[in-house]
This record gives C-alpha cells, sequence and structure tokens, in this order.
C-alpha cells in the first residue's frame, strides 16, 4: 500500500513538473517579444557560479506607483512594502521597449500597452526573475548588458529569454 502511494506521489509531482515545463516552452514560443531597460546591479555567486544580477529599471517606477496607491509615505514602511503580485500596464516603444505607465485598473489596452505581471519580494518589486546565469568565464560578453528580452504571455506572465547590448543586438 505504501509504494502504491509513493508512485501515486511521484506520478503527480512528475505530471506538475512536466505542465510547467509545456507551459514555459509555449509561452517561448508564442509570447510576444519585449524589451525591459536593466538597472545595474553587481553580478557573481561564489555558491552559484557566474551570472548577472538583474533588477529591470521598470521596477522603481512601479513600487513607487505601488506606495502611493496604497499611501505609504513614511520611510522606514517605504522598506517594507509588503509581499505581494499584481499587474501593471507598460507603453512599448517602436523598438518593443516598455516603459511603465500605470497600475492594471481594468481598464481596456491600447494597441501599444501590455500587462507585465510583477512580484513583490522581501520589499523589491520584481519582473520574471532577478538573476541571468552563464557559462563560467563569459561574464565580458555580459559586461555591455543594457536591456532583458521576455516573452510575454497576454495574461503578463514573463520568461527572460536572453540579454541585449545598448544597440538592442542579442549578446
Amino acid at each position: 500500500m505504501r509504494s502504491a502511494i509513493a508512485l501515486l506521489a511521484c506520478a503527480c509531482i512528475l505530471g506538475l513538473v512536466n505542465g510547467s515545463v509545456v507551459q514555459k516552452e509555449r509561452l517561448l514560443e508564442t509570447g510576444r517579444t519585449v524589451l525591459l531597460e536593466l538597472a545595474p546591479v553587481d553580478p557573481r555567486s561564489l555558491m552559484q557560479g557566474d551570472y548577472m544580477a538583474l533588477q529591470f529599471a521598470i521596477a522603481r517606477d512601479t513600487r513607487e506607483a505601488l506606495m502611493k496607491a496604497r499611501g505609504v509615505m513614511e520611510a522606514r514602511a517605504q522598506r517594507r512594502l509588503a509581499a505581494a503580485s499584481g499587474r501593471i500596464v507598460a507603453r512599448l516603444d517602436a523598438n518593443g521597449i516598455a516603459a511603465y505607465s500605470r497600475l492594471d485598473d481594468a481598464k481596456p489596452l491600447a494597441e501599444n500597452e501590455i500587462h507585465l505581471r510583477y512580484r513583490v519580494r522581501q520589499g523589491q518589486v520584481r519582473f520574471a526573475t532577478n538573476a541571468y546565469f552563464f557559462e563560467e568565464g563569459t561574464a565580458k560578453r555580459y559586461e555591455a548588458a543594457q536591456y532583458g528580452e521576455l516573452r510575454v504571455a497576454p495574461d503578463g506572465e514573463l520568461l527572460l529569454t536572453r540579454l541585449r547590448g545598448r544597440d538592442l543586438k542579442p549578446l
């Protein structure tokens, strides 16, 4: 009986993991390409290897809008923005670079607008991920990164695909 329960639990876990993989693959194939400007952050992790810590510039505007919407003005309280998730509306320029427009207010989107899902963790607004891992010894290649290229699902879910330089060319 115990082995049957263990097999059933393993099958459920594998099903959930495979479902997640299929969902990410579908987003890579069908998601809209959007660029988010990077804000500088120090790379490297001795435990995890070479990586670039990512912070997107759009997160600052989102954080300010969230604090304003919640009426958080006291300096100490600003640092403790509660864990939350939601969406913003971003405006796309001709190159596909997203800029903060407003918090999602359920109003219809203009043609050049999209939803982007964010998560607040440890008082910081995060879009997609906060790290980009790369092969050891290739850090020099990524020093010129200015934009993160992401795929966006219609509901605003994001998946980082690669980094781009100032000229918008893939690194």
